[in-house]
């Protein structure tokens, strides 16, 4: 383990895309959705914490979630959770997660991640972090991961590769990103091979990340210092209160989006964003007749292509169902075609059970 390498995992958002079971109260980094025996949010400490120090390890997450996390990672000092007392989007959460790791060590190199990934070869995935935070901490840039698209995915933003120019295998500068494609443009990026998934991890110094979010947001070149000031604080851990007044952003448009020096990293792990039913359909093994059954007993009859998901002590017994989803989560059970993210998103608002 380096001495200067930290992890910053960033927890704190709703899961309101993999509603009902994902719902505001606890969300899907707080839960089991395997059957794995350990949350997602567990999960990612647990394969952080086999390569990077435990007490340099820092969780973003919203007041509201503090319970948990001190429930599932007892073993997290309160001083490396970090408590937003409102939500303001991932800039927010990386800048103060930024000031807060330089304010341990002014020459930290900072891996994030957030708490709801499904990481598959844990060896592979671990050499590339470690290749990742050794690039970021020789050169001032901004490393980003991309993964090999293995279908023309409309629900992930696409990295375009520029040519390797540094010398450094695997890593190269990158080209253009580009936001959730529609399905004419995501066939396209896959036929033409220069183009990788955006996995939501990425790499900084802390110097070079307080340069790009004071030069490049303005908002913070009043907050950066207000924050470092705060972090001196005797209580730290809370997120100051003036951050309510700050703009709602994401680090990928405001920062890794406009900095000049951002380069790509392929990763060479198994990598599943569970982001909408339809891609962890996507993403999750498959029985003969292509249905998915999340830790959940069924009985199907003439059904195919389904994702199925249900509390424990519950059985689904289905006949004729093709491409739903079936989700059931305390008094909501939603049964909707597994593509139609719009009428999920529709009915989540309706019924009104966040």
């Amino acid at each position: 383990m380096t001495d200067n390498n930290y992890c910053l995992i960033l927890a704190g958002g709703n899961g309101s895309r993999l509603w009902p079971v994902s719902r505001t109260t606890r969300p899907k980094q707080f839960m089991d959705l395997l059957g794995l025996g350990r949350t997602m949010l567990q999960l990612t400490y647990d394969r952080i914490s086999q390569f990077i120090e435990a007490d340099h390890i820092f969780i973003s997450t919203n007041m509201q979630y503090m319970p948990i996390v001190r429930e599932q990672l007892p073993e997290v000092d309160e001083a490396r959770i970090l408590v937003e007392p409102v939500r303001r989007g991932t800039l927010a959460a990386v800048a103060w997660g930024t000031v807060m790791i330089a304010k341990t060590d002014p020459q930290a190199n900072v891996f994030v991640t957030p708490a709801d990934q499904l990481i598959q070869g844990e060896q592979a995935f671990q050499t590339d972090v470690q290749k990742a935070l050794e690039f970021v901490s020789s050169h001032e840039a901004l490393l980003v991961t991309g993964i090999r698209p293995t279908r023309p995915e409309t629900g992930y933003g696409y990295i375009q590769t520029g040519e390797d120019e540094i010398g450094c295998e695997g890593i190269c500068p990158v080209k253009s990103f580009t936001e959730k494609p529609n399905d004419e443009f995501a066939r396209m990026f896959m036929e033409e091979g220069d183009f990788l998934w955006n996995a939501g991890l990425f790499y900084f110094n802390v110097n070079v990340m307080l340069s790009n979010l004071y030069r490049l947001v303005p908002e913070y070149q009043v907050e950066i210092p207000r924050m470092m000031a705060e972090a001196e604080s005797a209580n730290p851990r809370m997120v100051p209160e003036f951050f309510s007044s700050l703009p709602n952003l994401n680090v990928d448009i405001s920062i890794l989006e406009r900095s000049e020096h951002v380069y790509v990293q392929e990763g060479h792990f198994g990598w599943t964003d569970l982001g909408t039913w339809a891609s962890l359909y996507d993403d999750t093994p498959k029985d003969g007749d292509g249905n998915v059954l999340l830790n959940t007993k069924a009985f199907l009859y003439d059904c195919q292509d389904n994702i199925i998901r249900l509390p424990e002590g519950r059985t689904a017994v289905i006949k004729g169902l093709k491409d739903y989803a079936i989700a059931e989560e305390g008094e909501i059970l939603m049964i909707c075609p597994r593509e139609d993210v719009a009428a999920m998103r529709r009915m989540h608002t309706d019924t009104k059970f966040s």
